[in-house]
């Protein structure tokens, strides 16, 4: 349900804004507003300068020339502390929060209440005035929790109510849904429906168009450091947002390549790890991808991380090629033909500060050396030919792989495991975060590696990507496989249903 703006007074303006990197125009004098009570979404692919001016916005970088204004009055902003002192927060989709602390101390971190003396905290003032604020969003953990145990939606809550404990009247959220299930989407929703009624203006950022389009009041588009258009919600479609962004039209967002399946390569039954993983089964044919599904904690990844090898499988059995095998290490996994694409390549894929080409040849020094030497212009051949072949954008072999966007990032990722040229890929979440025209090159990337037989194992929170692409779709529920769909057979409602425990055992009893 889309809500009804009531205030057409802007709250912020950024005027002729233009900010340079050694080389690169990052953002090209963008004018943009936003009113109070509004929920603006911003959009375009990734490298289209929407995190550089939400930087500029909330301190973390300062523009080269232009103008910021706060409820009519001409602001400085030049850190993030001055951002936070004029009530503008920005919440990563990578979460600032101390893991070892509690709900109450992360909110109140830096700013804490003193006793008389001034020197010790008042910890039942900080918990008292935490739980203030937990109440006004309608949560249901307690202040004292440590946020290690939190989920992620949870952790995602306590970033607001930080940012609400500083009287906020900006807030902007990077990608908040990107690890969240839709149930725990929905409720982020609606307490961002209830901060807007408190005439907070929210500045949303999202790859997502289903929800962009259920919710915000304008979308503004931005396209190589450029505002293209600023639009009411309700006068645009996907395809025309989709237009702007790309400056063509993407017809097809789900490409699905028929690909001929072939026989089983890897079964697994009975598998259990940790408290997660319970007993699940599954299997998986050449030239096949099958998609798993589930809610946030329902051991989706948990299933990957033990087929690689990465976990300690404590009950079960694998099977690859027909013969019986213990994977105990990922090196064990890779020797077998197995690739994962781990759902935080930032954190466990990717040696950020180091090259593209440090990164994408890691898999390649065995394949690529003699006598002990690296044959290292025959790796860079191999390494520009993955450019080519997967259109990374990078300006030269030795950049820095953090600065590159998030859809080029996993490409590279992905390029690592090309070189090895496993017969099963597992990718988790491999979209996440990245724009329309970088999924739609890896969905089609994901075709061409089926069509040559490889086994694809895809685990993704979105429903549409789940439908679009997979041949098969299995749905798990804590720890255990509740339901599989043939592709004509799978629906939204039949995934959600399997999901949340409404519909059990459905298609073929995969734990019997």
């Amino acid at each position: 349900m889309r809500f009804k703006m009531t205030d057409q007074t802007y709250r912020l303006e950024l005027k002729n804004i233009v900010k340079s990197f050694p080389g690169v125009m990052a953002v090209r004098d963008v004018t943009l507003a936003a009113y109070f009570g509004e929920i603006l979404a911003l959009v375009g692919e990734n490298g289209a300068g929407k995190s550089t001016l939400m930087n500029i916005l909330s301190g973390a970088l300062i523009a080269d020339s232009g103008m910021i204004l706060l409820d009519g009055n001409e602001v400085r902003i030049t850190s993030p502390r001055r951002a936070q002192e004029l009530g503008i927060a920005m919440i990563h989709q990578e979460l600032a929060l101390i893991p070892q602390m509690s709900v109450a101390q992360n909110i109140f971190l830096g700013r804490e209440p003193l006793q008389v003396s001034g020197i010790l905290v008042d910890t039942k003032k900080m918990q008292a005035d935490a739980q203030v604020i937990i109440n006004q969003l309608g949560l249901d953990f307690a202040v004292s929790a440590i946020i290690s145990d939190l989920s992620i939606a949870q952790r995602q809550m306590v970033e607001i109510a930080k940012a609400i404990s500083i009287k906020s009247r900006v807030i902007i959220l990077d990608e908040p849904t990107s690890a969240l299930s839709e149930r725990e989407s929905v409720k982020l929703f609606e307490m961002m429906h209830t901060l807007r009624e408190q005439k907070v203006t929210l500045i949303y950022i999202s790859h997502r168009m289903e929800e962009i389009f259920s919710f915000s009041d304008r979308i503004a588009v931005m396209r190589d450091g450029q505002l293209v258009g600023v639009e009411p919600t309700g006068n645009l479609s996907i395809n025309s947002v989709v237009q702007m962004m790309v400056g063509r039209e993407l017809k097809e967002f789900f490409p699905k390549t028929e690909t001929e399946i072939g026989e089983i390569v890897l079964e697994a039954y009975g598998l259990r790890s940790g408290s997660r993983l319970k007993n699940a089964s599954l299997f998986l044919r050449r030239g096949e991808i099958v998609g798993l599904a589930g809610l946030v904690g329902s051991g989706r990844t948990e299933i990957a991380r033990v087929l690689f090898g990465a976990d300690p499988l404590e009950a079960g059995e694998i099977i690859v090629a027909g013969q019986k095998v213990k994977i105990q290490s990922p090196e064990e996994a890779i020797r077998l033909g197995i690739g994962l694409v781990t759902e935080d390549r930032k954190a466990q894929g990717l040696f950020l500060r180091q090259s593209v080409r440090s990164n994408a040849s890691i898999t390649l020094f065995t394949k690529f050396s003699r006598f002990g030497f690296l044959q290292v212009k025959k790796i860079d051949r191999w390494i520009r030919s993955a450019i080519n072949q997967l259109n990374i954008r990078t300006p030269n072999l030795e950049q820095h792989v953090g600065n590159l966007s998030g859809g080029n990032q996993q490409k590279v990722v992905i390029a690592r495991w090309l070189a090895l040229n496993p017969q099963i890929l597992i990718l988790d979440e491999p979209t996440r975060g990245i724009d329309v025209s970088a999924k739609a090159e890896i969905h089609n990337l994901m075709g061409e590696l089926a069509s040559k037989g490889m086994a694809i194992l895809m685990i993704s929170s979105e429903l549409p990507e789940i439908l679009g692409i997979s041949d098969r779709i299995l749905v798990m529920r804590e720890g255990r496989l509740m339901a599989e769909f043939s592709r004509l057979d799978a629906t939204q409602d039949k995934i959600m249903q399997a999901a949340t425990g409404q519909l059990e055992n459905a298609g073929i009893n995969l734990n019997e």
